[in-house]
């Protein structure tokens, strides 16, 4: 029969006493309510007085060592809502984007389930295991001619980026001292290592071509811009005139042009640059030519449009003066790389033309890494070391060209 309850004083901070169903509670302070300074109580529970001493023992001096963490009742689907509306403020809404939808498609159809502070390493671990292996719905055409699913691995790219993800949303957590570790931290989950995309850019004799064949493009303007200075796609639909300085040959880029598609909408905005740091770029007079012949290009596709004008500061815009989007330009694009035989290169080569054109002309790497915007000039190696070790072998060449010559061998 279970005794009497009652409320004695613990050794230490808290108390305990016995409940009409025969188990014990221990009560202790965690803290003071920041508004009417009362005592925030909480309770751990046993079912022997000896168990619950103990336990009360360990949360008050977790509670002294600031190392207490209630335990948290919170599902990870629901951590993760909260962690994707409250806390990602400050992030591009294509970003935001983005991770809500990995959270929806990759992460919640295996862990939305799990008590946050339950969810461990191990889980993670074969969570991202199974993403690398079928994470991913293939609809495909059955013998019979119905539409069948079937499970195929996600790249090891797309697998790291959701690793991100996860990541940040049980950091957060553990700032929050809902769980004392993050079971998703890169030291404890082992991912593939993420093999880098060749590069393919265009060699000298392939941007011979490409520049005959956008002579009288539309683009063209755009097309030279880009190929000559390694603008993003965003940002060179994002530079505005009073980035241009006609004066000193000098760009500041410091925003892009960003596809938004937020419930259901499509509309583009001029948002920060990838990093939202600014940087400027010195450019030849022979790109700055080409964008003073593109501002007075413009002027009179103004005076043609009249009311019609959409008044902005973009540099490059259709007819009427509105934005540019990424498919025209990806259109006519490939139609111009498809004439000089390289159907397969992208946008994006255009960017990878210029670094590579600018370091084996001489610019050290420092100066490559601040054009392109890159955070380090270790990810600019990182990114074109073949190029550099190509020079390397040249150098070595050169050498012994003049050994010989010096030497007589």
């Amino acid at each position: 029969m279970p005794r009497k309850s009652n409320t004695r004083a613990a050794s230490g901070s808290g108390s305990i006493r016995q409940r009409p169903d025969g188990t014990w509670e221990a009560r202790f302070v965690v803290g003071h309510d920041p508004g009417t300074g009362k005592a925030i109580r909480k309770s751990v529970y046993a079912k022997t007085q000896k168990e619950v001493r103990q336990k009360l023992a360990q949360a008050v001096a977790a509670v002294d060592s600031r190392a207490y963490r209630e335990p948290c009742k919170m599902t990870l689907g629901e951590w993760l809502d909260i962690w994707a509306d409250t806390y990602l403020t400050g992030v591009k809404p294509r970003t935001v984007k983005i991770y809500k939808d990995d959270i929806r498609l990759h992460i919640k159809p295996y862990l939305a389930a799990i008590k946050l502070d339950e969810l461990d390493t191990h889980t993670v671990q074969q969570y991202f295991n199974t993403l690398l292996t079928n994470g991913k719905k293939v609809r495909k055409k059955g013998d019979d001619g119905k539409i069948v699913y079937e499970t195929a691995p996600l790249s090891a790219k797309t697998v790291k980026n959701i690793q991100g993800v996860l990541h940040g949303a049980l950091r957060q957590a553990v700032i929050n001292r809902y769980i004392p570790l993050n079971p998703a931290d890169g030291d404890f989950c082992k991912l593939p290592k993420v093999k880098r995309q060749e590069i393919k850019p265009l060699d000298e004799t392939q941007i011979t071509a490409f520049l005959d064949a956008i002579h009288g493009n539309p683009f063209e303007d755009l097309f030279i811009v880009t190929l000559f200075t390694g603008l993003r796609q965003g940002e060179v639909l994002g530079l505005c005139w009073n980035c241009v300085d006609f004066e000193n040959n000098v760009l500041t880029i410091n925003k892009q042009m960003q596809l938004h598609q937020e419930q259901g909408m499509k509309a583009y905005q001029l948002v920060a640059t990838k990093n939202s740091k600014a940087r400027t770029i010195t450019v030849a007079p022979f790109v700055m030519e080409h964008l003073k012949r593109r501002k007075v290009e413009q002027a009179k596709q103004r005076l043609i449009a009249g009311a019609l004008w959409q008044q902005n500061e973009l540099v490059f815009t259709d007819q009427l003066g509105n934005h540019l989007t990424k498919p025209t330009i990806y259109r006519a694009f490939k139609k111009a790389a498809a004439s000089i035989g390289r159907p397969d290169a992208r946008f994006h080569d255009l960017r990878h033309s210029y670094a590579v054109a600018a370091i084996r002309s001489g610019d050290d790497i420092k100066t490559v890494q601040s054009n392109l915007g890159h955070a380090t000039a270790a990810f600019t190696l990182d990114v074109y070391g073949h190029v550099t070790d190509q020079m390397k072998q040249n150098s070595a060449d050169r050498m012994e060209t003049f050994i010989r010559s010096v030497s007589g061998s």
